[in-house]
């Protein structure tokens, strides 16, 4: 519960301020009828009273730190550092916003330099900004800086039916209107090889996802030829890729992707319930002054001394408005920022335990689980964190027993997005999953058949 210290006197003083006598003037535009409307409330309690009733309501809910959780598909349970929130909580990031004043910006701006090195070293792109909403918009960005990279003259995007649902959904919104086409995902196209085969000369871009919105993961040589064939037609590739991935595997610049984008949830950010997220974007020099968001650039002042500074501002709409690179103007400097402190406590050595902790505990869970009788595996491919697990029933129906009778949150119903895939369950398992939690699911999901 929130403490809120304003008292009497202070609300005089503002009163007198802002030149009014009372509350009742202040509020002398609303019809009075309206002013105090009769509200049915319970009797008055005292705050200790208040708290123990907030909290009983409060138990109620079904929270991941007491419920062991199967559940991914874009949003995930990772370990964030007790450090991210106390240097996000400080009140010269939590309060601030737009850094365009660099005088008094230096610390903000600094931030976001650090976190743009960061992403860079993680995604092996040249250059990347701070300002996406989330993994969905930073996607719809590359595939629109794709059409722009080209003047205007390639305007279809080639998408895997592997990009995650929600992703594909915001890019068509972005692209309709703009004499955009999008192909290959409404087909259910996701094979690579197929993906080059349906590249032309209007073709801006191809978009995949590594690992995909199944969980599996494409080899560096299948995607290399795929970049290879892309660029032969002068298109660009684009990737949206798990960072805690990036940790283990090699990073799309090795496989030649142009622009590297995704959810930058998993780097501190918690769940949170739905948000605020972090879109991150990269991409290579050549294609630098067509991105979109902010960039902070490094220099030296009048002393020599080190400082930083917005740079490519020109690009965005609230200087050049109709030929800006995006209308896309929002600061998400202290999810970044979230993002920078996590990747700095754990570093390139812990970010690859986390990785790894997450691909051996997913690969244990899915031996245990595909060995259940009326269970089995979607696919052989390799995968990362998630896998698909196809059931004796409804997704739906299996979630509301392990919830129920079990304590469990399951995984995620694939036929909500995929019709053909009914019976199919994504599961998640990261470093947060302990080999308890595995066995306590795979015992509940043994019992499905005798209980249904």
């Amino acid at each position: 519960m929130s403490y809120i210290p304003t008292t009497d006197a202070d609300r005089a003083a503002m009163l007198r301020v802002i030149g009014v006598e009372s509350v009742e003037e202040l509020f002398g535009d609303v019809p009075e009828a309206l002013r105090y409307p009769q509200v049915k409330l319970p009797r008055q309690v005292s705050e200790p009273e208040a708290l123990r009733e907030l909290r009983e309501i409060s138990e109620y809910n079904v929270d991941l730190d007491h419920t062991p959780c199967f559940l991914g598909a874009g949003a995930y349970r990772h370990f964030v550092p007790s450090v991210v929130g106390h240097v996000i909580g400080r009140s010269e990031f939590y309060t601030a916003y737009t850094p365009y004043q660099p005088e008094i910006s230096q610390g903000t701006l600094q931030i976001i330099f650090e976190y743009q090195s960061m992403i860079c070293a993680l995604t092996g792109m040249d250059a990347a900004n701070a300002s996406h909403y989330d993994g969905a918009t930073a996607l719809a960005e590359a595939a629109v800086m794709a059409v722009g990279a080209s003047r205007g003259k390639r305007r279809k995007v080639v998408m895997s039916a592997g990009v995650h649902p929600e992703y594909r959904a915001v890019v068509r919104t972005y692209t309709q209107g703009a004499e955009m086409a999008v192909a290959g995902d409404q087909d259910g196209v996701s094979e690579v090889s197929t993906l080059a085969e349906m590249v032309d000369a209007d073709t801006a871009c191809v978009v995949v996802q590594n690992p995909d919105f199944f969980g599996h993961l494409e080899s560096p040589p299948a995607l290399r030829a795929l970049a290879d064939a892309v660029h032969a037609a002068g298109a660009l590739l684009v990737v949206s890729a798990d960072p805690i991935a990036l940790g283990l595997f090699a990073p799309p610049g090795n496989y030649g992707a142009d622009i590297v984008c995704g959810e930058g949830q998993a780097l501190g950010g918690g769940l949170s319930f739905g948000g605020p997220y972090l879109g991150y974007f990269a991409c290579v020099s050549k294609y630098l002054h067509k991105m979109a968001g902010r960039i902070v650039g490094q220099t030296v002042d009048r002393h020599g001394d080190r400082g930083f500074v917005l740079t490519l501002s020109a690009r965005e709409q609230h200087i050049r408005r109709e030929k800006a690179s995006s209308n896309i103007c929002s600061n998400e400097a202290l999810m970044a920022l979230a993002a920078a402190v996590y990747m700095t406590a754990l570093g390139k050595s812990g970010l690859r335990r986390v990785a790894e902790l997450c691909y051996h505990k997913a690969h244990y869970a899915a031996t245990q689980l595909s060995a259940l009788p009326g269970y089995e595996l979607l696919s052989e491919r390799p995968f990362f964190k998630e896998v698909s697990l196809r059931c004796p029933r409804p997704v739906t129906e299996i979630n509301e027993y392990l919830l129920d009778e079990w304590g469990i949150v399951g995984g995620y119903d694939l036929e909500q997005d995929y019709p053909h895939m009914a019976n199919t369950m994504l599961v998640c398992v990261t470093e947060m999953n302990s080999k308890e939690e595995i066995d306590l699911l795979v015992e509940a999901l043994s019992n499905v058949e005798e209980e249904a």
